[in-house]
């Protein structure tokens, strides 16, 4: 009799392990969201922007709760949202597209100036010529997980000049020069350049954009300056010999070597004095 009793307890005590493991099997499954509603301050078509009024507010944007759920009810997680701000028919796949981070708020608000200094120098429009404009709001979860995606908002705006970021070259000509370019660690840092002038001479594009097609010396060391022959004006980056700026990034006066790509080779090298920036495209 002891023995079939220790046995229907023993039976009983596995019948209750089971059912506890049971319970701790309950998983939680994502239950969906909704997409985000987007307004703005704006109602009209035309999104007014001026070097006078730089300081106005350009428009607010605000945008609904998209109220993520689990099934064990609504997400308690932070959410974070990106405005995206591109030109129209790029369906916002550019790579110019201005992103802009917003941690749990429910709006944004731009100054012109802001937003003008976007479409310049972000979305590289050109000043003083209308461009239509979409703007939307994306949702997401912790490590960017379930986007979800506003309605678009469209504007037609026309972008003000603004004096360039970083002053372009007084004289109007750009040089290369360093131990990077044709003249190597032997000549590459004359100045003036002993041997190949016409070569190391950028191209003027604009007043404040120029560029070049070189032969770079792999792990050499470069600059640009505004006179074969003299120091005064030269460009470069803000770290020396930074690798991060290898292939482009902010430019600054009167600052350190710059690095060149490790592989030697032909290079289109492209500086944009308007936004204050160059880039060392290999071809």
């Amino acid at each position: 009799m002891k023995k079939i009793l220790k046995q229907i307890f023993f039976l009983s005590m596995l019948a209750a392990i089971f059912a506890s493991c049971k319970k701790d099997e309950h998983k939680i499954f994502f239950d969906g969201g909704t997409n985000p509603v987007l307004t703005s301050s704006v109602s009209s078509a035309n999104l007014p922007l001026s070097f006078v009024t730089k300081d106005n507010v350009a428009l607010k944007l605000s945008w609904t709760n998209p109220n993520y759920k689990f099934t064990t009810g609504i997400s308690s997680q932070d959410v974070s949202y990106q405005v995206e701000i591109d030109t129209a028919g790029s369906n916002f796949t550019s790579p110019k597209r201005q992103v802009i981070s917003v941690n749990k708020d429910l709006s944004l608000s731009m100054p012109q100036s802001v937003l003008n200094d976007y479409l310049l120098n972000q979305l590289q429009l050109v000043p003083a010529v209308p461009h239509q404009l979409e703007i939307r709001i994306t949702s997401f979860l912790k490590n960017s997980s379930e986007p979800l995606s506003s309605n678009v908002l469209k504007y037609a705006v026309t972008p003000y000049a603004i004096p360039p970021k970083v002053t372009p070259p007084s004289t109007g000509t750009l040089f290369i020069v360093g131990s990077a370019t044709p003249g190597g660690s032997a000549h590459g840092w004359d100045n003036p350049i002993s041997q190949t002038v016409a070569a190391q001479q950028f191209t003027k594009v604009s007043s404040t954009v120029y560029t070049i097609t070189v032969p770079l010396i792999g792990g050499g060391e470069y600059k640009f300056i505004a006179v074969n022959g003299s120091w005064n004006e030269q460009w470069s980056i803000a770290k020396n010999d930074d690798p991060d700026m290898v292939s482009g990034g902010d430019l600054v006066f009167n600052g350190a070597n710059m690095l060149a790509p490790a592989a030697s080779g032909n290079y289109k090298i492209e500086v944009d004095f308007q936004r204050g920036k160059f880039s060392v495209t290999k071809l």
